[in-house]
């Protein structure tokens, strides 16, 4: 699978992990654990949704040798952020990035930059107060964000 038969895939995957951790009724210091676990989830979701929508744009557009480059160049896209996405959106089409600024304000930057936030202290051993609630609403206004990605770089056929 490639392109956005691949993000969906993906987010399937994660949703289905969404709802199997929400059906447990458990103590609030292991759902908050759980909750630590769907943030990496969701971070690497999003770095790897992006990642496999600018292979595709490359793939429907380019030549081997440029699928090849993107596809070395999205393997070390990591800590991925909104200025960073914004950038990275941009070096492929100006108006990519200026749309991406436009749309990723308020509280879909808020999700967005958090999830990286708590992502890179969880990984790291750090201690974070972070709830099922708290990452499941950060992935509802993440999952428009990789929406816009996929229309720029895979629009669906017409």
């Amino acid at each position: 699978m490639h392109g956005r038969a691949e993000v969906w895939r993906l987010r399937s995957r994660l949703e289905a992990t969404f709802k199997r951790v929400e059906l447990i009724d458990a103590d609030p210091e292991l759902q908050s654990d759980f909750a630590k676990y769907l943030c990496v989830l969701v971070s690497g979701f999003v770095e790897t949704a992006v990642a496999e929508l600018l292979v595709e744009h490359s793939r429907r557009n380019g030549s081997a040798s440029l699928q090849r480059y993107v596809e070395a160049q999205t393997e070390r896209l990591t800590n991925l952020n909104t200025e960073r996405l914004r950038q990275v959106l941009s070096s492929f089409d100006a108006d990519w990035g200026k749309q991406v600024q436009r749309f990723v304000v308020d509280e879909r930057k808020d999700a967005f930059d958090s999830v990286l936030g708590l992502r890179n202290t969880i990984v790291h051993g750090g201690s974070v107060g972070l709830t099922y609630r708290r990452i499941s609403d950060y992935y509802e206004r993440i999952k428009p964000i990789v929406d816009l990605v996929a229309d720029l770089c895979a629009p669906p056929a017409q």
